[in-house]
């Protein structure tokens, strides 16, 4: 029965974990859509400076 018991400590652990998120609110969504943006924003630079550099 080990394996039983980790996955049920695991589960624990995980419900734990859920109760922090109604504290946070929506903030860590918002702070997901700008980490997301910003990342799509650099990757879309950089690919327009690879095509730039590839015409030269």
């Amino acid at each position: 029965m080990p394996l039983r018991n980790f996955f049920e400590a695991l589960g624990d652990f995980f419900e734990w974990t859920f109760q922090i998120l109604p504290i946070l609110g929506n903030n860590v969504n918002y702070l997901f859509m700008l980490t997301i943006t910003g990342f799509t924003l650099y990757w879309f630079r950089e690919m327009n400076r690879q095509r730039k550099a590839g015409e030269r």
